[in-house]
């Protein structure tokens, strides 16, 4: 793979690093610090790529590996146990898509991580289940019982679970902007 090849397929990468950075971190913020810590670690490894294969895929590696290291050694920080500092950090939404995405990303927070992985990884970043597998060392039936879990619980949360109160017309935006999102 050429030098150009390579920078190209990086920049192409991006969307679906940052996507992907997202639904694992919970934050806009962190989001991008992962993606630039990933490209930078794929510009420095470049020898290490094996052309010829899922350049994307190896991003996500790198990125997915990058985001347990770092939650490693966040156990180690003290937390903001009474929420004061954390609650000055914070704005209200304008509008109600906002609500609405905010809602969604709270239900993928509440999946366990193993599920929410294989549901971004296959639902909004279009791999394979083969694929998806492949990068999660599993196998591809492991790969379709996480997403079958994680879209029921999703929905079952997006649905009116006790822990999102919403009233219907919000309930159906939502269950339309999950549709949209994971492709079901």
């Amino acid at each position: 793979m050429s030098e150009e090849s390579f920078k190209e397929g990086i920049v192409a990468a991006i969307p679906s690093l940052r996507a992907f950075a997202r639904s694992l971190s919970g934050n806009r913020d962190r989001a991008d610090d992962l993606v630039q810590e990933t490209l930078a670690k794929a510009i420095a490894n470049r020898e290490r790529y094996t052309p010829g294969t899922n350049l994307k895929a190896w991003m996500i590696t790198i990125l997915r590996n990058q985001y347990y290291t770092e939650g490693r050694k966040r156990k180690r920080e003290v937390p903001d146990s009474d929420g004061d500092h954390a609650a000055t950090l914070t704005a209200l939404p304008q509008q109600n898509g906002h609500l609405e995405m905010n809602d969604f990303l709270s239900a993928l927070q509440c999946l366990p991580e193993d599920q929410r992985e294989a549901l971004i990884l296959i639902g909004a970043s279009g791999f394979s289940y083969e694929e998806a597998a492949e990068m999660l060392e599993t196998r591809v039936g492991t790969v379709k019982s996480r997403v079958s879990r994680a879209r029921s619980r999703l929905d079952e949360l997006m649905s009116g679970s006790p822990d999102f109160k919403r009233d219907s017309a919000s309930i159906e935006a939502s269950r339309e902007l999950l549709q949209r999102a994971l492709g079901v």
